[in-house]
């Protein structure tokens, strides 16, 4: 094998750890990314720190916890202070390139109030360079699409609007995810990505390259394209887990009862009307069965990458990343999206698959250690031969791909998420919060899980008796030394990574002192 040269960063955007076929999901079919995760690694207990698109890229990308990097919400912008992987790879003589997104907002500091950057929070990472940028109003593909001879294409909820279905109008009864998208397949913007982010490949061929594809699908609105809307059956999708009604599962918590009677339908599927709580099992069974089929969709266009890759000679030059920027509650808790603290909305996959000899003692491994989004970056670099910058929180994951298994490494994962205000239905005013109250931060290990409120009550679950998250023990007296034992490591945590870019170094008569 010739020296290691590419990397193919891809991030599936609300993908959860469970819709994966070789993470032990039979109802699901994910063959592309399983056979990648046979000729890599696949991590069983990957989180990402924080949520939604905006703060958890900003993590990703830069290696550092929310509350270090200030990325709170979509929109918070992101200091210029943090390097991030496309600058450090720069260094390494890389031109990254993006495809698809990175929902970064821009420093302000230096800009008029009248630059338009500032008028969306869906700017390019800086050291990106946009080979196809892909925004909420996608603008090459609604292009594309318009060349195809699509009526809607200038709209983007028409684009999402579905198709009548021939069953009988518009959801052949089947629940209001079922009817089919009304573009093709090879029409989609998954696969007008995938034709891109080839084209690219394909006039690089001759030189080391760096590509991220940010896949937007299965993000919401659920609804897939022929064939992938009926590839899979409502009856046999998982049932949801949450408490025999929306009423107990809004006593578990004050915010958790703000979600529930203001999370609406219409945010998730362009027909949607009324509550998400509101949705019948039938509905959710098939919207669960629509995502799987919108999961499928970006495995098979996966497959394209891996399968032309070969054809190439280019696989066992390249890195291989396969990760997500958080997950999908679908219907859990009686909830849509990715908000608040449960597992769904945080656990997602990574399959990592390095091309080096060095690592073919680790092919084909499962490893079960916590890890986490801050622990890409410094693989990557570490693959690359880069050191990780100080700032960076996480740790390369290098060592397990070559079959190792680190003594000292974690055994928790934390996360964080923001709820200060988003419109006229948000938590901040629901709650009679002040903006800097409205936080909270998880630590969850093998047994238990804290989750700690700036300005209200805490949770703990017992995870070896409710896996699921059913049954709050933060008022049991017999929980009370374990609650203490999680909140002290929290707290332990929050200190040791505090944001520390100028704490190694020091001011002396023979100049500044610096220590990694």
């Amino acid at each position: 094998m010739s020296a290691p040269r590419n990397v193919l960063f891809i991030v599936i955007d609300q993908w959860r750890a469970d819709a994966l076929g070789c993470a032990g999901n039979a109802r699901i079919e994910t063959p592309n990314l399983d056979r990648l995760a046979a000729d890599g690694v696949l991590f069983r207990r990957h989180f990402v720190q924080a949520s939604p698109c905006g703060p958890s890229r900003a993590a990703l990308l830069t290696g550092t916890y929310q509350h270090t990097n200030g990325v709170v919400r979509n929109g918070a912008p992101l200091s210029r202070r943090f390097t991030n992987l496309a600058l450090e790879a720069r260094k390494a003589g890389y031109d990254p390139a993006l495809f698809g997104y990175t929902d970064t907002a821009p420093d302000p500091t230096g800009l008029d109030p009248a630059d338009p950057a500032l008028r969306s929070y869906e700017g390019v990472m800086p050291g990106f360079t946009a080979e196809l940028h892909l925004p909420e109003r996608p603008l090459p593909w609604m292009a594309h699409l318009a060349r195809r001879g699509y009526p809607f294409a200038g709209n983007v909820t028409e684009i999402y609007r579905p198709a009548d279905n021939e069953t009988g109008g518009e959801t052949g009864g089947r629940g209001p995810t079922f009817a089919p998208a009304r573009f093709a397949a090879e029409d989609s913007i998954t696969a007008f990505l995938t034709d891109r982010l080839l084209d690219y490949i394909a006039l690089h061929r001759d030189r080391p390259w760096f590509a991220h594809a940010a896949y937007i699908r299965p993000h919401p609105p659920f609804v897939a394209p022929r064939p992938y809307h009926a590839l899979y059956r409502a009856e046999d999708m998982p049932r949801p887990v949450r408490a025999p009604t929306v009423e107990t599962e809004a006593s578990q918590h004050p915010l958790l009862a703000t979600y529930l009677r203001s999370q609406a339908q219409s945010g998730f599927f362009v027909t949607g009307d009324g509550l998400v709580s509101a949705l019948d099992d039938d509905a959710i069974a098939q919207l669960r069965a629509t995502y799987y089929g919108m999961v499928r969709e970006v495995d098979d266009q996966v497959g394209r990458l891996l399968d032309r890759l070969k054809d190439w000679g280019l696989y066992d030059d390249t890195l291989i990343v396969v990760t997500a920027d958080h997950g999908e509650m679908l219907g859990d808790h009686w909830l849509l999206g990715k908000q608040g603290y449960f597992d769904e909305a945080f656990h997602v996959p990574l399959i990592v698959r390095d091309p080096g000899r060095a690592a073919d003692a680790g092919r084909g491994r499962t490893v079960t250690r916590f890890t986490e989004a801050v622990d890409v970056m410094p693989t990557i670099l570490d693959w690359l031969g880069r050191a990780a910058p100080r700032q960076c929180d996480g740790r390369s994951l290098l060592p397990f791909l070559r079959g190792e298994a680190p003594a000292d490494w974690r055994r928790e994962v934390h996360w964080e998420f923001d709820f200060r205000g988003l419109g006229t239905s948000d938590s901040e005013r629901a709650l009679g919060l002040p903006m800097d109250a409205c936080s909270l931060a998880v630590i969850r290990d093998e047994t238990g899980k804290y989750v700690h409120f700036a300005a209200l009550p805490p949770l703990f679950f017992d995870l070896a008796s409710d896996p699921h998250c059913l049954h709050d023990r933060a008022a049991d007296p017999a929980c009370a030394a374990r609650l203490l034992d999680y909140a002290q490591r929290l707290l332990s945590w929050r200190l040791r990574s505090n944001e520390r870019g100028f704490t190694g170094m020091t001011t002396s008569p023979g100049g500044l002192l610096v220590r990694s």
